[in-house]
């Protein structure tokens, strides 16, 4: 499960969070193609969740697979979106490079700028199981019940080109 939330007025398509391995570029990829869409990949394959297109607005999203199941749950503004299903039975590979508003083409590189976002990311926040509306709610007010893997305080991080942290 990946949660952030993001602000842009970016109309191409960009990534917002890439988790590559050494096997898949696209291991978990949460992608944007246009202003009402989100692809949420695992394994490489995707699926597509429709949004109502915000104009200048802020917005908190949270996708979640689960492996034995193969289903995806995806939240948008603390609301969810009906459930798909997507490689049941898939492993994701442990050993990963994990990079925001870039999609890696290749193990920790391999980028494409015209895929690249522009504007603000925050409350960064990944499990490694699936998680509840009520603690989808939680992230986007930073607090918790379950501690994720990662959160954004404690985020391990490396500026690459020009980015700004406030």
């Amino acid at each position: 499960t990946v949660c952030l939330r993001s602000y842009t007025d970016l109309t191409r398509p960009y990534s917002l969070f890439s988790y590559a391995t050494k096997a898949q570029d696209n291991e978990i990829l949460l992608f944007k193609p246009n202003p009402s869409e989100y692809h949420f990949y695992v394994g490489g394959k995707f699926v597509s969740f429709r949004i109502p297109k915000n104009i200048m607005e802020s917005e908190h999203v949270c996708a979640s697979w689960e492996s034995t199941t193969g289903i995806v749950g995806f939240w948008f503004n603390g609301k969810p979106w009906p459930r798909k299903g997507l490689q049941k039975g898939y492993t994701v590979r442990e050993e990963a490079s994990i990079v925001l508003g870039q999609e890696q083409d290749s193990f920790g590189g391999g980028f494409d700028t015209q895929q690249s976002f522009v504007g603000e990311i925050s409350s960064v926040y990944l499990w490694d199981m699936g998680i509840s509306t009520s603690l989808v709610k939680g992230a986007m007010y930073d607090q918790f019940a379950d501690a994720p893997i990662f959160g954004w305080r404690n985020f391990p991080y490396e500026i690459v080109g020009e980015v700004y942290l406030k």
